[in-house]
């Protein structure tokens, strides 16, 4: 075994042991509708990262440490800020178009110009507060909704770079010895099952059995986690990967925006969790490999070519 699958192997298991630990405490409890369900799911996003962590200090070791992690340098400056940019557009785009190819499929019961689920949503809750009438008209507060998709993108940042940073601030680089395709697909097959310990519980797919929901998460992660790598490769910097991360967690409840009232969601035909999500994103990744787009933007310095290293 190459020393190169070798540590790609302690990675797994590190991150993967980690995650358990973490997730441990609502696999004894109440699941899902655990008191500490939102903390443990945030603690559990920095276990990939923890685990580069430890891959670099205490078993690579060697120089160049927060290069081999996409940490620093930041520059070209512009090209960094290009993609930075492309990791706050692309995720909304993303969600998007999931909701707009599934309205279109008959798959998601989309509303794109009364809101009526997001309005009925709204009257409700003022009338819980005793009020009447929404204070801005409904426009006005689906607009806002991309303001706040922004600011959960700061706020998510951190946790979302725990995740990069394991995912494709180290593992991608190390993939991409065997290949874009095959460090696409594996990249993404290993971040899909890492999120077994939550989505086991029902999350994302509940109304999914377990394995039907882990193929569903896995199939989400090939696709989008591509799109991630991208921008990882092409800027040779995780955080372009972190901030696009960060927004496509921020700008996932736009399903519930756009949702027609009175109507539910099959999260595995509809949205970016399901199928139908995927079939955009999935023609762009096929885009990329093919024009050879799928690698870093600078051969001769990147830290990518030194999956060894």
């Amino acid at each position: 075994m190459s020393r190169n699958l070798r540590h790609i192997l302690y990675f797994v298991l590190i991150s993967y042991s980690l995650a358990w630990a973490v997730a441990l405490p609502l696999w004894l409890g109440n699941g899902l509708f655990d008191e500490n369900f939102r903390l443990l799911a945030a603690i559990m996003m920095f276990t990939p990262g923890l685990a580069a962590l430890i891959m670099v200090l205490a078993i690579e070791r060697g120089p160049q440490k927060f290069t081999r992690l996409g940490l620093w340098p930041l520059k070209p400056a512009k090209r960094f800020i290009l993609f930075m940019v492309l990791g706050l557009l692309i995720p909304v785009a993303l969600i998007m178009q999931a909701l707009l190819v599934g309205t279109m499929l008959g798959l998601y019961p989309g509303d794109f110009t009364e809101f009526s689920g997001y309005k009925f949503a709204l009257e409700y809750q003022l009338a819980l507060a005793g009020e009447t009438e929404l204070p801005y008209p409904i426009g006005v507060l689906v607009a806002l909704q991309f303001v706040n998709v922004l600011i959960g993108a700061l706020i998510n940042l951190i946790p979302a770079l725990g995740e990069e940073l394991g995912w494709r601030g180290w593992l991608l680089p190390k993939l991409m010895a065997y290949g874009p395709l095959p460090a696409i697909l594996i990249s993404g097959v290993l971040w899909g099952l890492w999120h077994a310990p939550l989505i086991l519980l029902g999350y994302n797919y509940p109304l999914a059995p377990g394995w039907l929901g882990m193929i569903m998460m896995t199939g989400m992660c090939i696709s989008v986690g591509a799109i991630f790598g991208w921008l990882r490769l092409r800027s040779d910097s995780v955080w372009p990967a972190a901030l696009a991360h960060a927004t496509f967690n921020a700008a996932a409840g736009l399903m519930l925006v756009f949702l027609m009232r009175g109507k539910n969601i099959d999260t595995i035909n509809a949205t970016i969790l399901g199928w139908s999500g995927w079939i955009l994103p999935l023609i762009f990744v096929v885009v990329i490999v093919v024009s050879k787009k799928f690698r870093a933007q600078q051969l001769s310095t990147s830290p990518t070519q030194h999956p060894t290293s």
